[in-house]
């Protein structure tokens, strides 16, 4: 019996250092998702997402918070598709939630992460105020706090003007599956298919900036 107390506790502890799969697929959601203008996360000036989306094949918009263990199983592979496909086409942008700038800033110095990032919010306390909650949960997401979330666009797809960017964006309401969203991305830059698609797990974990805590649910 101590035995197994000690493997639940060891195990819970991995999954809350590193992350526990909450993947989700690729779906296209008909959301009308808004155009933004948020302060860069280095402190230089704003970016506008239609202005950032011109030229590009695809972007691909990642909602993160720092503390969150999802995110963290998820950044080495967002970097990941940035390194390999941004002289293809692909333009990722972050999107900070819910945690203090200088907290931000340093996630995304530890992560040496290369993609531009924004920030929306600064505290938790927003988070049922922010557009990322709004856009979310209309998309399906019922996660609490939502990190990561993705949002790709097609800049083709692009409305030309107005507060709607695009009507039906497609979005991943948690972790990328990674096989997927390799498959999406190369498709959509018109490259050639690799490699399988990966297994799902059916345990996913709960991120929660104030306890620290996480929960293993079935999804």
């Amino acid at each position: 019996m101590k035995f197994i107390f000690a493997f639940v506790l060891i195990t819970s502890g991995f999954a809350f250092a590193f992350g526990q799969n909450e993947q989700s697929p690729i779906v296209e959601k008909d959301i009308g998702y808004r155009d933004w203008t948020y302060k860069n996360l280095k402190g230089d000036g704003e970016t506008n997402l239609r202005s950032f989306a011109q030229g590009k094949r695809l972007v691909l918009v990642v909602y993160w918070a720092p503390w969150c263990p999802n995110w963290r199983h998820d950044v080495g592979f967002v970097q990941e598709l940035h390194e390999k496909y941004g002289r293809d086409g692909l333009a990722i942008i972050g999107v900070g939630e819910y945690d203090p700038i200088d907290r931000m800033r340093s996630s995304y110095d530890q992560n040496k992460l290369t993609f531009p990032s924004v920030y929306e919010s600064s505290a938790s306390a927003e988070r049922l105020n922010t557009i990322h909650y709004t856009q979310r949960t209309a998309a399906g997401d019922t996660r609490k706090w939502g990190s990561p979330w993705y949002v790709f666009i097609e800049p083709s797809k692009i409305l030309p003007k107005g507060e709607v960017l695009i009507s039906k964006p497609a979005v991943v309401n948690g972790e990328l599956i990674r096989a997927d969203a390799e498959k999406f991305i190369r498709e959509k830059l018109g490259l050639s298919a690799v490699g399988a698609a990966a297994a799902n797990s059916k345990e996913i974990e709960i991120c929660d900036p104030k306890t620290q805590k996480t929960s293993l649910v079935m999804p």
